[in-house]
């Protein structure tokens, strides 16, 4: 996969009439990709798409990511099927083990065997094999197969991780690796090091694969009140994936309050205590000018693809029409 590619991620809290002024503005600004995230207790992403995919007609649609836990892989090849039809083959499915699952008793057990075993069910139903699966996580009975026609027989598979072994699996059966809630340049480097190796070492050529970072933003004119409201919205993910950045040594004191912040809902107290230099590896934010280059440089790291996250900016519609007009054109030209 070549390129540099920008995307808009939108969280799934929004009505249909939003979804569809934001997918219109993203295609009409050039985005490459549209994903909606698939954060437990949010609408399901599947709704914002199909009102993406039916006000569009060139851009990417996904789900960033869908959880293997929650929804069994053959729902899960049913709603990506039903995307792909409805976007006429701009679907691809995002996949990553998740988190907050604690909450609702789900248990996480061999994420990657599970993650494994659902792009295998996925493929095979997408492809009309109705010879059936027994794996050690999911089963299909020979003679399982969709009940109509898809649209193509495989899409593209991104899967969302931080971790060495999931990006070895993306690296061998995918075609993108995301990392979620990052804006790291040493954490893109350090996936895109993982990705090479593991597909070079399963036969495939790296450039096939790609690497994604995505992270919440925050764009405006004003750059201040940008970045002050980037720190309240990233407190939530921070205190869950800054732990998990291999190159980042956070004071474990600090990130012991910013989780403790978070549970209690004290989202503002939690994001004063992150700093200038935490922020700008967790979030994207500040002025055009600023946002932009921190997308360069993760680009520059090896990323394939920058995903620009909600809020956006200080008004969601703004943020994305300063994105499509100050910020992109400084990544493109």
């Amino acid at each position: 996969m070549t390129g540099r590619l920008v995307g808009i991620g939108l969280q799934s809290d929004k009505s249909a009439d939003e979804y569809a002024a934001l997918a219109e503005a993203a295609e009409s600004h050039g985005f490459d990709v549209l994903s909606v995230f698939g954060d437990l207790m949010y609408q399901p992403p599947i709704f914002p798409l199909l009102i993406a995919a039916r006000h569009t007609r060139r851009i990417r649609l996904g789900a960033a990511c869908v959880n293997p836990y929650t929804m069994h892989p053959v729902e899960i090849a049913g709603q990506v099927a039903a995307l792909d039809l409805a976007s006429h083959g701009r679907a691809y499915l995002g996949l990553a083990r998740g988190t907050w699952l604690g909450q609702v008793g789900v248990a996480q057990s061999r994420p990657l065997r599970r993650l494994a075993e659902t792009i295998d069910v996925v493929n095979m139903l997408l492809a009309g094999d109705d010879s059936g699966y027994s794996g050690a996580e999911v089963s299909l009975a020979p003679g399982t197969a969709l009940r109509y026609a898809p649209h193509r027989p495989t899409v593209p598979v991104l899967i969302g991780t931080w971790g060495r072994r999931a990006a070895g699996l993306a690296a061998t059966v995918g075609s993108e690796v995301k990392v979620g809630g990052s804006a790291n340049p040493a954490m893109a480097a350090t996936m895109r090091a993982w990705v090479d190796a593991d597909a070079t070492a399963a036969g495939r050529d790296p450039a096939d694969v790609g690497v994604v970072l995505g992270a919440v933003t925050v764009v405006d004119t004003d750059g201040a009140a940008a970045r002050r409201l980037a720190r309240t919205e990233v407190a939530m993910y921070l205190a869950v994936v800054a732990a998990l950045d291999p190159t980042v040594d956070l004071d474990p004191e600090l990130l012991a309050r910013i989780q403790g912040h978070v549970a209690r809902g004290e989202h503002a107290a939690a994001g004063a205590s992150i700093g200038d230099d935490l922020l700008d590896l967790f979030a994207f934010s500040g002025t055009p000018d600023q946002v932009a280059a921190q997308a360069a440089a993760v680009f520059d790291a090896g990323a394939s693809r920058v995903e620009f996250g909600t809020p956006h900016g200080l008004r969601p519609a703004r943020g994305v029409d300063l994105l499509g007009r100050r910020v992109l054109p400084l990544l493109r030209g």
